[in-house]
């Protein structure tokens, strides 16, 4: 069923566990994110880029999520994440699709994104739609969103405490030293300010959010260097470092770029051993099945399995 995520993520912050924000760009994908959770009778946030609005329209991508969320038990959210184009914002405020959005005005001055959040919180309040922002800038390159390391800063919490009362967002994707992308942490792992964090908290009191968290795991990683990827410079945020993170304020987790190495090994297994299909669907259905997978992994990382 589709629904607003304030509730459970309410209840995920009174229970120190995460829900996964889970992106979307075609079917298959959406597929195995709902079939996992139904799997672990886990709340799901599903998510549409900007990149990925532009790549299938955001008409075609509601109107899936729309169908697929009516004939499952469990809640599901439908979300816009990191919009940085204050137009599509408001269009997905006003398309009647999404229940809640992410406006995300980070790069531009403290009092520009106040004004610019608040803004948007008006107009998605006014639709009963729930608003996530952000403070501090997550470098690293997904989508349209491309931060370099010099451009990024760490969230300050008493500036977060004074942006969410001034703009009455409702969670806040908060700057601890995640990145964006699949090559996260060349020749290491994250190190996470996890004190800022337990700080940022303390002057919120709202649903934190971590960007730039997928943990690009081994056993995915060593599947598509089997076709010919080089990964091996590629490093995530790993289950010990985000369990952490939960037990310290964070109740939604963003995961991406697991899911599309997972996809694509899946892929790239079948038509390996396969490779006189000229069936789509086949191969298609084997991403799908391995990104099921990762989602049904991570579910148990955020510790949202039976929360439903």
């Amino acid at each position: 069923m589709l629904t607003n995520s304030s509730a459970f993520l309410k209840k995920a912050d009174k229970g120190n566990y995460a829900i996964g924000g889970f992106n979307v760009n075609n079917m298959e994908l959406l597929q195995a994110i709902v079939e996992a959770g139904v799997e672990k009778k886990s709340p799901l946030i599903i998510q549409t880029s900007q990149g990925a609005i532009k790549y299938a329209g955001i008409e075609m991508l509601g109107a899936m999520v729309h169908s697929i969320a009516k004939d499952v038990k469990i809640p599901i959210a439908f979300h816009l994440d990191h919009g940085t184009d204050v137009d599509l914002v408001k269009e997905a405020i006003n398309s009647g699709l999404y229940t809640s959005v992410m406006i995300d005005a980070s790069s531009k001055p403290f009092d520009e994104n106040v004004r610019i959040t608040r803004s948007i919180v008006k107009a998605a309040h006014k639709k009963g739609i729930w608003v996530e922002a952000e403070l501090g800038s997550i470098p690293g390159k997904e989508d349209d969103v491309d931060v370099l390391d010099k451009d990024a800063f760490f969230t300050d919490p008493e500036e977060a405490g004074a942006f969410v009362e001034l703009t009455e967002c409702d969670a806040l994707a908060v700057s601890i030293g995640t990145k964006h992308g699949v090559f996260k942490y060349s020749g290491g792992r994250a190190k996470l300010d996890v004190k800022r964090l337990i700080e940022i908290k303390k002057y919120t009191q709202v649903p934190l959010v971590l960007h730039g968290a997928s943990e690009i795991p081994t056993e995915l990683k060593k599947v598509v260097e089997q076709y010919g990827a080089d990964l091996s410079d590629a490093f995530g945020v790993s289950a010990r470092v985000l369990k952490k993170s939960i037990a310290n304020g964070v109740n939604k987790v963003n995961t991406d770029s697991d899911l599309r190495i997972a996809f694509t090994g899946g892929v790239d297994r079948f038509m390996t051993k396969n490779p006189n299909n000229m069936d789509p669907r086949k191969y298609l259905a084997a991403g799908r099945e391995a990104t099921k997978k990762a989602v049904m992994r991570r579910i148990d990382q955020l510790g949202s399995t039976n929360k439903a």
